[in-house]
């Protein structure tokens, strides 16, 4: 799904400790359609799901305190919940979204610019604050980003938010090193780094993760982009760049020793190391094909991720449209002529910034490269227009660097005329299911590759050409990716040994990681923000600015953050997790009065 990289609307099922309504009660109270309260009051209707009981309990509670009559419309599962949003059945939805590549772009685009994938507004002011900061570094995006959230929440009362959640996993400590284990805000766990405590189980014992999906989208990183690849193909494809664990984007880890943006914001260089070689499997073991990774694979890579024509049920494409093209530099004076974006230095001097080996010489094709002589290759990638976020969506897991060669020798169907019933595209999931259709033709460039699966597990092998010798390289030979659909499950098979890593533990089951000695849970602030959506058709909140208003300053983040036991954080938009604004919402009964009675005067 386009820049959906988790489902939007993703809905949290929490189930914690202490007093909570149950689903009879709601709808006692709510009184089926007739909502709380007497007849002269507004009716605001909550759609949500039956697993986010607790957070409509909280919202109807608090409108009703601030003299709101409610109904809840409660779903039971996400497809009818889709349904009735679809239907305009509600007047806020409790929704939610997760920015997984670490960008703020990504956090406002989809969801509020007009004709966005999920956008149900269409509002010149916000479009045009959107657009200007996606054209903005870092550093000058801020004040944008706020101004955005001034018109998005307090001037025109689109949303209103209720709280940004953690994102955690458990490990344990008794096999593996704690801080060998990353967690990142925005990228899914990273295989290479993690050890076991006793250092001689790396070449005989699998490391052993689990995750809920069995049936994996596509192999193909351009063609998936869900909970069944993500974590996976994270780590069979390397990218240009990374993100760090608190989502800076970075070079460490990657295919790039360093990366400069060029001024202007639209033209992009990329100096590539040496030392990364595809894998491929025989016989299910891992082999290195000596094929080294370098510019014709990055660009070819490149130029099918923007293109929605490239492969049929091409998933992601929307994230790297804004990529123009890609090309090898072969001029050194290039690099020395052009100016970094901010700075009087040369993008030269960008590139060259640690390496042990200064660049004597530009080269285009694999064979003459050799970076300890000064033989590098560059890749210049230029944008449709300035736009450094950019540099987020190729640390994202759809941008992964794969084997020219060996795709094209896959992929030799008709893209129009692909016919599912016969052609077996490049990263088809049939051919590393054992069985009769087993034909293993992946070409990993990322540290690990998968050799074969079933309904199971999926067994993973290290790259033996992936960055041998350099702190990169995998610590670990062999992982396996155990398939258990419940998180109950999941969690007993990390408590009993059978697993090492469950990531993403649910609030209701922190207590029982840290009760357990072996156990150890990581926590961090994660990109997922919960927030009411006002409906923008067919509804009074889509008519009156200070009905929305009167429902914004009736949400009390603290109640819902002491209601969590401290488990939220406070927010004011999806961009909250990612850039300081130093907006917040404050609960206002006397706003929320005042907002409530213009409304029903008609002033």
């Amino acid at each position: 799904m386009k820049k959906a990289i988790l489902s939007f609307l993703l809905i949290f099922t929490l189930i914690l400790t202490g007093c909570v309504n149950t689903k009879s009660d709601v709808e006692e109270k709510s009184s089926g359609s007739g909502g709380s309260g007497d007849s002269s009051q507004p009716e605001i209707e909550i759609l949500g799901m039956s697993s986010n009981e607790e957070d409509m309990n909280i919202v109807r509670d608090q409108l009703v305190k601030n003299g709101f009559k409610v109904k809840l419309n409660v779903q039971p599962d996400y497809g009818s919940y889709k349904a009735q949003q679809d239907a305009g059945n509600f007047d806020v939805a409790i929704s939610s979204w997760t920015t997984v590549t670490g960008n703020p772009d990504y956090a406002v685009r989809s969801l509020f610019i007009s004709g966005g994938d999920y956008s149900i507004m269409a509002d010149e002011d916000v479009d045009a604050l959107i657009d200007e900061a996606s054209t903005q570094t870092p550093e000058e995006y801020a004040a944008t980003y706020k101004e955005l959230e001034q018109a998005l929440v307090f001037d025109k009362a689109y949303i209103a938010p209720l709280y940004s959640s953690y994102k955690t996993q458990a490990l344990n400590k008794d096999l593996l090193k704690p801080d060998s284990v990353r967690l990142s805000k925005s990228r899914s766990l990273a295989w290479e780094t993690i050890d076991f405590q006793d250092e001689a189980k790396r070449s005989t014992d699998p490391l052993i993760l689990s995750q809920a999906i069995s049936t994996l989208t596509s192999l193909d990183p351009i063609k998936g982009n869900d909970g069944s690849i993500n974590m996976l193909n994270s780590n069979m494809y390397v990218r240009l760049v990374n993100l760090t664990d608190d989502d800076k984007v970075t070079a460490d880890g990657s295919l790039s020793h360093n990366f400069s943006i060029a001024e202007g914001n639209s033209e992009y260089y990329f100096l590539l190391r040496d030392d990364i070689n595809f894998a491929k499997i025989t016989d299910k073991e891992a082999v290195d094909t000596g094929e080294m990774v370098g510019a014709e694979d990055v660009i070819f890579s490149l130029d099918r991720a923007k293109n929605k024509d490239s492969v049929p049920d091409h998933r992601t494409y929307s994230l790297h449209e804004h990529i123009e093209k890609a090309e090898v530099v072969t001029d050194l004076s290039e690099l020395e002529k052009i100016k970094q974006s901010g700075s009087d230095e040369s993008v030269r001097a960008a590139l060259e910034e640690g390496l042990d080996n200064e660049i004597t010489e530009l080269v285009d094709n694999n064979d003459a490269v050799d970076n300890g002589a000064g033989k590098y290759q560059v890749v210049k990638m230029t944008t449709t227009e300035p736009f450094p976020q950019v540099l987020n969506y190729l640390a994202h897991q759809s941008a992964g660097i794969v084997s020219k060669k060996q795709v094209e020798a896959i992929n030799t169907y008709d893209v129009d005329k692909f016919d599912v019933n016969k052609d077996i595209p490049y990263g088809d999931q049939n051919t590393i299911t054992e069985g009769a259709q087993y034909d293993n033709t992946l070409y990993a460039s990322g540290p690990y590759i998968l050799s074969h699966k079933n309904d199971y597990e999926a067994v993973f092998y290290k790259n033996p050409g992936y960055m041998t010798g350099t702190e990169n390289e995998p610590k670990i030979e062999n992982i396996n990716v155990r398939f258990i659909a419940d998180v109950d499950s999941s969690l007993s098979a990390l408590r009993n040994g059978e697993t090492h890593i469950l990531y993403n533990v649910p609030e209701n089951k922190y207590d029982t990681v840290e009760k357990d000695d072996k156990l150890q849970l990581q926590s961090m602030e994660s990109n997922a923000v919960s927030y009411l959506l006002f409906n923008t058709e067919g509804r009074e909140v889509s008519k009156s600015e200070d009905l929305r208003k009167a429902v914004l300053y009736s949400i009390n983040q603290d109640e819902i953050i002491d209601y969590y036991q401290g488990n939220k954080i406070k927010a004011v938009s999806t961009v909250s997790p990612l850039v300081n604004t130093g907006n917040e919402l404050k609960a206002d009964a006397d706003k929320a009065k005042e907002f409530l009675e213009k409304y029903q005067s008609g002033n």
